[in-house]
């Protein structure tokens, strides 16, 4: 969980998951639920761990199924946060405020808001710890943690942040001087980088260059500016059809890629950046920058980290069909927390909250789960300033596209689609 408010993930939302989903809810946009400090009771049928995508948008179809009174929500951020709008932010094209609103007003009304945070899980007594050593017991519980961010893991950082010529589009707190390093790039290297962790919205890291790269075509600067996507990966995208159009793009531009390039130290003060090559361990690289863009090491809450509900790395242990999980049938995880074998994006969480609903409903009534996850995820990739190729697939990192057409090639309506209509639509529908 991220200190500084609830996140969401990359923005595509499969319109075939859910907007057309029969049986939508008509929206409500009547009062603000009213906050709770601590909880009001000490046990829920239902406990929702977070307050992102998955577990507002859980909380609410939980709220369908056993009633307001009987589903709780624990999130201690004030402030929830669209962060698939930060690329659009960072690249000057959005305005950091249109992202975020106040975790009340998107807490479905009637439902509990525990406003504290999870300091244990113990599922084989059905409870989980919060501050204060405040108990909380449930019939089941769904966990949506979400992903934490890890800049203190690069040398250098988060303290770098305070000078200027660098920027991170993955914290409210550096978006913005992201926009400013981009307006400020005078003449030479522009570096931008992808960590050897997993990451929420896998495409966001070269989004940035992309729009980067266009504004300094928009103000007569490119020919001053040597751009370079350092990424940890061997590839500039997991699914082919995509990373051949990107490759295209990046040729036709003139960015140079390095891969299994690691950013370990950020020395901010010299405007240096040392890489790892991840090829020859111990080997590092330096490398001026005037502009440098971080995608920050990431990894599962801390609070998972050695709980019964976890694997072996941290991630909540779920069946990559059913979101059940593996070892505690009345527990069950949605989103970026999860060890999913996909993309952490909201558009995955989008497909995952109906499947999880269909399967809690089985639950419930004592059945076995049938509907399953196929993995679907998407992330629109941004490649300019009214450009996106709407990238959508599956587990096996096949294409699992919603409309008959090449959506490998950039196209004006699929930018509006994210820039204009998801985050509408993320309000006023998938939250609700």
């Amino acid at each position: 969980m991220s200190a500084i408010g609830v996140v969401s993930s990359c923005s595509c939302l499969r319109p075939g998951v859910w907007l057309l989903k029969p049986g939508m809810q008509k929206m409500s946009f009547l009062g603000l639920h009213t906050a709770a400090r601590c909880a009001a009771k000490d046990y829920y049928e239902v406990l929702v761990l977070g307050g992102g995508a998955g577990g507002i948008t859980m909380s609410a179809r939980m709220k369908r199924k056993v009633g307001a009174g009987n589903v709780a929500v624990v999130e201690p951020s004030k402030t929830h946060y669209y962060q698939p709008l930060w690329t659009l932010v960072g690249g000057g094209a959005k305005q950091l405020a249109a992202s975020a609103r106040p975790t009340g007003s998107v807490m479905p009304k009637g439902v509990e808001w525990i406003k504290s945070r999870v300091t244990a899980l113990d599922p084989d007594k059905n409870c989980v710890w919060l501050e204060n050593d405040i108990k909380i017991s449930y019939k089941y519980l769904i966990i949506a943690l979400g992903i934490s961010l890890h800049y203190e893991k690069i040398k250098g950082l988060p303290e770098g942040f305070h000078h200027p010529k660098i920027g991170s589009n993955y914290s409210v707190h550096t978006v913005e001087k992201t926009w400013k390093a981009l307006q400020d790039f005078k003449e030479g290297n522009a570096i931008f980088t992808f960590p050897n962790t997993p990451v929420k919205c896998a495409g966001a890291p070269q989004k940035i260059m992309y729009l980067s790269e266009a504004y300094w075509r928009k103000t007569g600067k490119r020919s001053k500016a040597n751009i370079m996507f350092n990424t940890s990966l061997g590839a500039v995208f997991g699914v082919k059809k995509y990373a051949d159009a990107l490759l295209e793009i990046i040729k036709e531009r003139n960015i140079a890629v390095n891969y299994k390039r690691n950013l370990v130290e950020v020395r901010a003060d010299k405007q240096e950046a040392v890489f790892e090559n991840l090829d020859k361990p111990g080997v590092t690289e330096v490398h001026q920058y005037e502009m440098l863009h971080v995608t920050p090491p990431m990894g599962p809450p801390e609070v998972l980290i050695n709980s019964p509900v976890a694997d072996e790395i941290g991630w909540v242990d779920v069946n990559k069909e059913t979101l059940q999980h593996k070892k505690y049938p009345n527990v069950f995880g949605i989103g970026d927390c999860t060890n999913l074998p996909t993309s952490k994006t909201a558009a995955a969480v989008a497909a995952q909250s109906g499947v999880l609903d269909k399967t809690i409903s089985l639950v419930m009534k004592n059945q076995l789960p049938t509907k399953k996850y196929d993995g679907y995820t998407s992330c629109p990739l941004v490649t300019g300033y009214n450009k996106v190729i709407l990238a959508e697939f599956d587990y096996n990192a096949q294409p699992l596209e919603t409309f008959p057409i090449d959506q490998s090639k950039e196209r004006v309506t699929m930018y509006h689609m994210k820039a204009d209509m998801m985050p509408f639509l993320y309000w006023n529908m998938l939250l609700k």
